[in-house]
């Protein structure tokens, strides 16, 4: 990636995600297998997945309780999200409750934190902003 300004001058760019957990390593592991991004660092409290794409992904432990739905998620996409969605679960994630509208597969890790799992090709989205890729 180069040093160059966007177009609105700022030098900025995203570095890394960074997902609070309680259990760092067991999320590690979850998301390491699930994007095939081995763990390549242990700093405590964060455990690293390897740099991928200039984007850095780290779970940082924190005794904090998740009080609500995430603010923001990660979409992961998939040539088959059906069949991402038997091995997200085989890995100890789960569909949450009430996500059944929209068409989107959204998926929880084991702490809870929803992602959705979307189709690598264009899909149709309605003027609500739901879709039907799941058919």
């Amino acid at each position: 990636m180069t040093d160059t300004p966007n177009t609105t001058g700022s030098r900025m760019r995203i570095n890394a995600l960074i997902v609070d957990a309680t259990d760092p390593e067991r999320l590690a592991a979850f998301w390491s297998e699930l994007l095939g991004r081995p763990i390549v660092d242990r700093s405590s409290p964060y455990v690293w997945l390897r740099r991928e794409h200039g984007l850095g992904l780290g779970f940082q432990r924190t005794d904090a309780p998740r009080r609500s739905k995430n603010r923001m998620h990660f979409d992961v996409s998939a040539p088959d999200p059906a069949t991402e969605q038997r091995r997200v679960e085989a890995l100890g994630g789960r569909r949450p409750e009430g996500y059944d509208d929209g068409g989107f597969l959204v998926m929880g890790d084991p702490e809870g934190n929803e992602f959705c799992i979307i189709p690598e090709g264009p899909f149709e989205l309605d003027g609500e902003g739901r879709t039907d890729y799941l058919g």
